[in-house]
C-alpha cells in the first residue's frame, strides 16, 4: 500500500532530575553537596533512508517518544544523556507543524537528518547551587520536559519524469512498457489509485526515474477526483510527459484535455507553468489518431513544445521519445526544481517579548497563573525540598507575580492555581 501523508505525534525525552546529596566519606569532614546533574532527554530525529519509497510504517505507529535522560547521581556524577530516537523516512519527505503549517524539515538526500522534537535539558543537582552564604543547599532542579507536537509528514516523490494526463490515456501502460514496473492496468477510469515508480534505461544506457501519477480531472486542484491527492508529487519532477489520447475513443477532445490538465497544474502551483514538458501523442495505432493529431497541432499553434507520436501496443516511437527525454534531462540540473526564487530583502520587525505569565480567574474565584516561562519554571522545581520551594517563591516575586495579583484584587487567603498546584496568596 502506498502512503504519502500521515499525521503523527512526536515528543522529545524529558531531562533527568538533578539530585540533592552530600559527601559522606571517612576523613572528609564537611564534605559538602555532591548531587549530580540529570542527563539530557533524547531528540526525535528523522533520517532519510533511500531504500524507502512510502510512509507505510507511519500507518501503524502514530506516536514517537524519545527516552528520558538519567537522573543525577551521588559524588557529582552526571546522569547519562538519552540516545536520540531515529525515525527512517523516504527521500522527498516534508515535515510540517500540524498547528501552524510551518515547514520544519525538507529531507531529500540519503542519511540527511533533522531534529523534529528536541529533548529536555537535565536538571541541575545541588552541587551547582552551593554558595558562600549557602554551602549546603537543599536545592535541585527537575529535568526540563521534552518538546512535543503533532506533525504532518508528507512524501513528495523524487522522480526525474512525471506522467500526467486524464485517466485512461495510457500512462500506466506506457510505464509498464518502458520500465520493469507492474502497475495495475484495466479499461476503466482511476485504475491507478497511487503513484507508481519505475526506472527507465534508454538504448544508449542513460537511465532516469519515471512516476506514473493518478489521473487528473477538471477541478482536481480543488479536491475533485483522485488526482488532487497526488499533485504534490509533480512539484519535484524535473520534466513532465503530458500523455494525451489522440484516438478520441473516450469522447473527449485531445486539445481540450491538454488545456484542462495544464490549468489544473498551474492552479495547484504556478511554478508548474514553466516546467519543461513533452507532449506524448498516445494510441497512434488506432484509426483517426493521425487526423486528430494534425488538428491538435493546428490548435496548439506552438512549435516550441515537442510532440512525439507513440503507440504502447506496437511500441512505435518509444525509443525516439526516450532519447528525447534523456537529452532533455541532461539539460536540466537536478537541483533546479528544488531552488525557489527568494526575495533578497530582509525585513526586521520588532516583536514584543511574550509576557512571562498571565492571570485569569476560574469559576470558583481562584486566580490562575499560566504562561510558557512560569510553567517551565514550575516543572523544573523540586517541591520535595523546602529550599527549592522558597527559591521558586523568590523567582515568582522577581517576575512580578505578587504585584500583578495585588492589582487583580488578590487578598490574603485567596487561592492561586498554577497548573495542577494550588497555594494561598499571602499579602
Amino acid at each position: 500500500m502506498f502512503v504519502d501523508q500521515v499525521k503523527v505525534f512526536v515528543k522529545g525525552g524529558d531531562g533527568g532530575n538533578g539530585l540533592v546529596a552530600y559527601r559522606r566519606e571517612k576523613f572528609v569532614p564537611r564534605g559538602g553537596p555532591a548531587g549530580g546533574d540529570g542527563g539530557n532527554g533524547g531528540d526525535v530525529i528523522f533520517e532519510v533512508d533511500e531504500g524507502l519509497n512510502t510512509l507505510m510504517d507511519f500507518r501503524y505507529q502514530h506516536h514517537f517518544k524519545a527516552a528520558k535522560g538519567e537522573n543525577g547521581m551521588n559524588q557529582k556524577q552526571h546522569g547519562k544523556n538519552a540516545d536520540p530516537l531515529v525515525v527512517s523516512v523516504p527521500p522527498g519527505t516534508t515535515v510540517k507543524d500540524a498547528e501552524t503549517d510551518k515547514v520544519i524539515a525538507d529531507l531529500t538526500d540519503h542519511k540527511q537528518r533533522a531534529v523534529i522534537a528536541k529533548g529536555g535539558r537535565g536538571g541541575r543537582g545541588n552541587a551547582r547551587f552551593a554558595t558562600a552564604r549557602n554551602p549546603a543547599p537543599e536545592i535541585a532542579e527537575n529535568g526540563e520536559p521534552g518538546a512535543e507536537l503533532d506533525v504532518v509528514v508528507e512524501l513528495k516523490l523524487l522522480a526525474d519524469v512525471g506522467l500526467v494526463g486524464f485517466p485512461s490515456v495510457g500512462k500506466s501502460t506506457f510505464l509498464s512498457v518502458v520500465t520493469a514496473a507492474k502497475p495495475k492496468i484495466a479499461d476503466y477510469h482511476f485504475t491507478t489509485l497511487s503513484p507508481n515508480l519505475g526506472v527507465v534505461e534508454s538504448q544508449d544506457h542513460r537511465s532516469f526515474v519515471m512516476a506514473d501519477l493518478p489521473g487528473l480531472i477538471e477541478g482536481a486542484h480543488e479536491g475533485v477526483g483522485l488526482g488532487h491527492q497526488f499533485l504534490r508529487h509533480v512539484e519535484r519532477t524535473r520534466l513532465l510527459l503530458h500523455v494525451i489520447d489522440m484516438s478520441g475513443m473516450e469522447g473527449r477532445d485531445p486539445y481540450e484535455d491538454y488545456i484542462t490538465i495544464n490549468n489544473e497544474l498551474s492552479s495547484y502551483d504556478q511554478r508548474l507553468e514553466n516546467r519543461p514538458q513533452i507532449i506524448v501523442a498516445n494510441k497512434m495505432d488506432i484509426p483517426d489518431s493521425k487526423e486528430n493529431l494534425e488538428r491538435f497541432k493546428e490548435q496548439l499553434g506552438n512549435d516550441d513544445i515537442p510532440i512525439y507520436s507513440v503507440s504502447t501496443v506496437t511500441r512505435d516511437g518509444l525509443d525516439e521519445l526516450l532519447y528525447a527525454v534523456a537529452d532533455k534531462l541532461d539539460q536540466i540540473p537536478k537541483q533546479e526544481e528544488q531552488v525557489e526564487e527568494v526575495d533578497e530583502r530582509v525585513i526586521y520587525k520588532f516583536e514584543k517579548e511574550e509576557a512571562p505569565f498571565k492571570i485569569t480567574r476560574d469559576d470558583d474565584g481562584a486566580y490562575v497563573l499560566y504562561g510558557e516561562k512560569i510553567e517551565s519554571l514550575f516543572k523544573r522545581t523540586d517541591f520535595s525540598h523546602d529550599q527549592s520551594i522558597n527559591r521558586f517563591a523568590r523567582q515568582m516575586r522577581s517576575m512580578g507575580v505578587d504585584e500583578a495579583l495585588r492589582k487583580r484584587g488578590a487578598k490574603d487567603g485567596d487561592t492561586v492555581r498554577l497548573m495542577d498546584y494550588e497555594f494561598e496568596f499571602v499579602d
